[in-house]
């Protein structure tokens, strides 16, 4: 709808009845192409919401900050080549904090669900005490990690994460051990002795 001044030539097909101060409404009708832009708007809107959604060729802002971090990921660790799960390299990585910081990321990301974000512990056991069920020394915590426990109650993360990825994770556990959560679950299994200090863990890992 427009609005127009009354002239005494207007046509009179054109206007509506609808008189205000004067100014009277015209019926002029929309032009077909502004028609066929609002059709294609909504045909183009129902073919685009859905490949947005589940198109792997769509480039979600989701799908390029993975695809950063994969990048990022596989710099970081051509620069450390692949790390083992023995004592001298955790030991000497629990001591990095750049590397822990690496893992606290991957940790809030995929185990605060079970274990909470400080280790105390959900539907998963605290790891901040001393007892362990599945856990007797240091390099444990890799294969529990990679493999699942609990009866799949754990997921086996090997199946999501890089054996880089679980060695640093592995490390992180392990320093979550005598910190002092918020609220923590009570201990389950058995103590077991300390982790080796790093005098006595061997030289460091590369």
């Amino acid at each position: 709808m427009s609005y127009t001044q009354k002239t005494p030539n207007e046509d009179s097909t054109l206007v509506t009845g609808h008189e205000y101060d004067g100014i009277q409404e015209l019926d002029n009708p929309v032009p077909g192409w502004w028609h066929l832009l609002w059709l294609l708007s909504f045909i183009f809107l129902f073919a685009y919401f859905p490949f947005s959604l589940i198109s792997p060729m769509y480039p979600s802002p989701v799908r390029r900050l993975e695809a950063a971090q994969v990048a990022e990921y596989e710099r970081l660790f051509s620069e450390i080549g692949e790390l083992s799960n023995d004592e001298t390299t955790l030991v000497s990585l629990m001591g990095d904090a750049d590397w822990m910081l690496f893992a606290a990321s991957a940790f809030q990301t995929n185990c605060a669900s079970c274990h909470s974000s400080d280790g105390g512990g959900l539907i998963g056991p605290n790891l901040t005490d001393d007892s362990y069920k599945n856990v007797s020394t240091l390099t444990d915590i890799h294969p529990v990690l990679a493999n699942g426990a609990a009866g799949g109650a754990m997921p086996a993360w090997s199946t999501r994460l890089s054996n880089n990825e679980l060695v640093l994770l592995s490390a992180y556990v392990a320093t979550l051990r005598g910190t002092t959560p918020g609220s923590a679950r009570a201990p389950e299994g058995e103590p077991i002795p300390a982790w080796p200090a790093p005098d006595t863990a061997g030289e460091d890992a590369s």
